[in-house]
């Protein structure tokens, strides 16, 4: 059933179907009938379901026809990346004004960002929710009661995907079953709290039907099911249900297609030739050239290329300079674990020193690593000899380093706007093949890519893994936790030629590499692995052990929209291993480091606990609701 997965088919499909992709009013999607639908018993037949599942399916980029698609994206940028200490807005103030407040924690429940994200994720939730109510329609024969179980257990996987989505975000949100009908008068579902078992319930279904193969790449098999199971059970903080799984996907896991789990070459997980590699547990499938005019492109990251010389627009998401910062290393090649209590010097937009303000900052974020802030692209810049984790350069592109084919990179220069010398690097495609994987479409060259969105990859499931080692907090647990920090790391330290390297000719970036790394790259193991016992997890305690997970997830998923989450499910607010406030506690004193040079959208603004670790129930949604929903705390 290709037609689900590959984007290129769903056209003609769909098309046939009418009106079937937009079935949905943009104005309330729990209360009103859908406007324009085609009833179940035109769709009673193998057709119509597949072509239901599609419609499903093709709302896991987030992209839909009633809301813009940056601020609704899969990739959750602006939710999981701008919102915590990756990356800021980018470009300049004026524009997309919606996602300042977001990034300065300053956000309201009017915010039009909110409305779409939610607006989208719902949709998709109604669309799976069709599939599961088709199925007992269809009695042409057509469809076997096998071919039927695994269509709503794909359904049940997707259902649960948007609503873990959702709760991510809001945590508090109404959890909307096939049961929930117009007709059956139960539309108005309230938000009573969090939902983790439901979507558990959903992800167990789905596992108890899938198979472990599937025909199609993309397709959500039983390791899918059984990964995404595991992630809501590390948000609803069960460690003890989630290490099983997470030790069954790692010895047993394959991909859909059948590739056994492993991990390569870290930049093949951000490069659309290499699609769905034997890392990607399940990725989102996007396309170019496919007839659609971009849409079935990665649209949640469209804005976020840098602006010269990919687009020319837009200078969104640019790395921030704690993120940069995180990757030094010391002399065994590991993070700069610990914090220190600093004053530091806090500047104007004339670089003068306006005041101090007191931080508890990572020992990494001292001092900033040496970039082009302030310099012209004519002016002269040498860049940093510091000893740097090789993932820097897969992560952001930086002044004087080969930036993929492209060229080497302007830094601050390629940035639209003097923030930031920073730019995106992991949702571009390679210079050689941008007709291939851009289709050009949208209001600037190069604008749409067909980048799959890793939603779940195999270093996610080993770094999971750890942490629920971690909190066992025995001696074999913490070692088990350090081995499975090494096997992530060991990826660059035993593959240097995983890193970036010089080009044969800077002035023909794509005539291939040297065998000479771009930077003074070093990366070491922990513990005895790395010939060094002293940085053990077992001989320095549970929380040296906390640290260097929680580190490890920040350099190897930066910039991949998980950022925010991860320190949401870590504060003791929700039930994490971590005191009431720790994320209040990272993000302003980030804030505090990353102001030194001053920046227009957080100057003088800071994190609030107890409010900003969620985002506020959409206004909208909650006047049209009937008193069913609640708003978030501190709103």
């Amino acid at each position: 059933m290709k037609i689900i997965l590959r984007k290129n088919l769903r056209i003609p499909i769909l098309c046939a179907l009418g009106c079937l992709m937009f079935i949905y009013s943009c104005k309330k999607y729990l209360d009103k009938e859908p406007t324009g639908s085609l009833s179940g018993s035109v769709l009673a037949s193998k057709s119509g379901l597949d072509g239901l599942l599609i419609g499903a399916y093709s709302m896991l980029d987030g992209y839909a026809t009633t809301t813009t698609s940056w601020e609704s994206g899969i990739d959750n940028w602006i939710w999981g990346g701008v919102a915590a200490d990756d990356a800021y807005k980018g470009s300049n103030t004026t524009d997309q004004p919606d996602a300042v407040p977001i990034e300065n924690h300053t956000i309201e429940p009017s915010n039009s960002y909110l409305s779409d994200k939610w607006k989208a994720f719902y949709d998709g939730v109604q669309r799976a929710n069709d599939v599961i109510r088709e199925v007992p329609l269809i009695t042409d024969g057509s469809v076997t009661p096998e071919y039927g179980a695994e269509a709503i257990a794909e359904a049940r996987f997707l259902r649960g995907v948007f609503h873990l989505e959702l709760a991510k975000l809001w945590r508090n949100v109404p959890y909307v079953s096939d049961s929930v009908t117009y007709a059956a008068g139960n539309y108005n579902v309230g938000n009573p709290g969090p939902i983790w078992d439901k979507i558990e319930d959903d992800f167990k279904a789905a596992m108890d039907v899938l198979p472990k193969t599937q025909s199609e790449v993309g397709r959500a098999n039983y390791y899918a099911a059984e990964a995404l199971l595991a992630k809501t059970y590390m948000f609803d903080h069960k460690y003890l249900q989630a290490l099983p799984l997470l030790t069954d996907l790692i010895t047993n896991g394959v991909t859909s297609h059948g590739d056994k789990y492993a991990l390569g070459p870290f930049e093949d997980n951000f490069d659309p030739s290499k699609r769905n590699s034997p890392e990607a547990v399940f990725q989102v499938q996007m396309t170019s050239n496919d007839g659609s005019g971009g849409q079935n492109g990665n649209e949640g990251e469209i804005l976020n290329f840098a602006a010269n010389p990919i687009t020319s627009c837009c200078g969104f998401y640019q790395p921030s300079y704690s993120l940069a910062n995180a990757y030094k290393v010391d002399a065994n090649g590991l993070p700069m674990l610990g914090r220190t209590t600093v004053n530091i010097a806090v500047y104007n937009s004339d670089n003068v020193t306006t005041h101090t303000v007191s931080a508890s900052l990572p020992n990494y974020d001292l001092v900033n690593l040496k970039n082009d802030h302030g310099l012209t692209a004519t002016q002269s810049f040498t860049p940093p000899t510091d000893a740097l984790d090789p993932r820097i350069d897969w992560t952001l592109g930086r002044r004087g380093i080969p930036y993929l084919d492209w060229g080497i990179c302007g830094g601050e220069a390629w940035s639209r706007g003097d923030i930031v010398p920073y730019n995106p690097i992991k949702n571009a495609f390679w210079a050689a093949a941008t007709s291939t994987y851009s289709s050009g479409q949208g209001w600037a060259p190069n604008q749409d890519a067909a980048n799959n969105y890793n939603l779940v990859r195999f270093a996610d499931v080993i770094l999971w893994r750890a942490e629920c080692e971690v909190e066992a907090g025995d001696a074999i647990s913490m070692q088990k936790a350090e081995d499975d920090v090494n096997m992530v790391r060991n990826r660059m330290a035993a593959h240097p030629q995983y890193w970036v390297h010089t080009y044969v000719d800077d002035s023909k970036p794509q005539g291939g590499f040297t065998n000479t790394p771009a930077a003074n790259y070093k990366i070491g193991l922990y513990g005895a692995a790395g010939g060094h016992a002293s940085t053990g997890f077992v001989a320095n305690g549970q929380e040296y052990a906390r640290q260097a997970v929680y580190m490890e997830r920040q350099l190897e998923l930066a910039m991949e929209g998980h950022r925010f989450f991860d320190l949401q499910r870590w504060d003791g607010l929700y039930g994490g291993p971590e005191p009431k406030g720790y994320m209040a506690d990272v993000l302003n004193n980030y804030i505090k480091a990353d102001t030194r040079i001053s920046n227009p959208v957080l100057n003088s603004h800071s994190f609030t606990a107890n409010r900003n670790e969620l985002y506020p129930v959409p206004q909208g949604q909650i006047d049209i609701e009937g008193g069913a929903l609640v708003q978030n705390p501190g709103y």
